[in-house]
């Protein structure tokens, strides 16, 4: 039996939790971060990691630091053979990477030595880049360490909340079929090409606020890629914001001034871009619901030509 500490928060370290069960590999403990307040009251909620792992009856800990002395003792005493971390959210100091004997293993969402750093998915689908996921030996630099298994993943015009989930079942279908094979030395990790190396920023709030001057092709991609957060915003007076959460490029002759809220043929609300028009299939009004793009301009007409910022 190999004996595992996993270390995770968001729910893309689930379908790893998910297949080290049914495969008889689940873990000893599992590692997450605290709760934190969500909603519009601000209510603690609990991590979707500690939530399954309470659902499973496994051992959990949630601590606000790995520099705490209880949490330290909590890991050691496991005496597990590899730690595997996915979408943890913090840095693991050097003293908990050197507990087991066959390291750390992190599932990380792109093909690396290319997109290190905190947004891999949502860059991917920006740059209209290839992805996949990598199983790598986590060192104290960001997605430094060598490389134990890659693959790649077709996805072509997949959203964020979709892409995320499949490169997190891909990434954990790789760790259960390598696991057995790791730990019984029958793998020799490889070194990064760290001359390759790309990196991607921490997303913003305002990084949502759609240029119309950009080509439509580069919005749709925004659209894609920044919901459901920051989510892709405009506005209507300056003031009144509108979440686009779903569009599609449609070819026009027409021209229009970047920002121009159009009336296809068909009724269809459409927004004109630099190069061509995007359609708005649908769309959430601040402090309402999602709805379609149709049905938002059926309520409001009076925007037909006026120009969104």
């Amino acid at each position: 039996m190999i004996k595992i500490i996993f270390f995770g928060t968001s729910s893309f370290g689930i379908p790893a939790l998910e297949i080290l069960e049914k495969a008889g590999m689940a873990p000893l403990l599992i590692v997450s971060t605290p709760d934190k307040p969500k909603g519009r009251k601000l209510q603690l909620s609990p991590s979707p990691v500690r939530v399954w792992a309470e659902e499973h009856s496994i051992p959990v800990i949630t601590p606000s630091t790995l520099k705490d002395r209880d949490a330290v003792h909590a890991i050691q005493e496991k005496h597990a053979d590899v730690f595997v971390v996915a979408s943890y959210g913090k840095i693991i100091p050097k003293e908990i990477l050197n507990i087991p004997p066959k390291g750390t293993i992190n599932i990380h969402p792109s093909l690396l030595p290319l997109l290190r750093g905190p947004s891999p998915i949502q860059t991917a689908i920006l740059k209209n880049a290839e992805t996949g996921a990598t199983l790598m030996l986590t060192d104290e630099e960001v997605d430094h360490g060598p490389i134990l298994a890659q693959q790649a993943l077709e996805a072509k015009n997949l959203s964020y909340p979709k892409l995320e989930q499949a490169l997190a079942e891909l990434g954990a279908r790789m760790l259960a079929d390598l696991l057995p094979a790791w730990v019984a030395g029958e793998i020799t990790p490889k070194e990064q090409d760290h001359e390759k190396a790309t990196y991607t920023k921490k997303i913003k709030k305002e990084d949502g606020h759609i240029d119309w001057k950009k080509s439509g092709a580069a919005i749709e991609r925004e659209v894609r890629a920044l919901n459901p957060w920051p989510g892709t915003y405009t506005f209507t007076d300056g003031k009144t914001r509108l979440i686009i959460t779903k569009a599609h490029i449609e070819n026009t002759s027409e021209k229009h001034p970047p920002g121009t809220v159009i009336k296809t043929k068909n009724g269809d609300f459409a927004i004109a871009a630099s190069d061509t028009m995007l359609v708005i299939d649908s769309i959430k009004p601040e402090g309402k619901q999602n709805m379609t793009g149709k049905d938002f301009l059926r309520g409001n007409s009076f925007l037909s030509g006026e120009k969104l910022t």
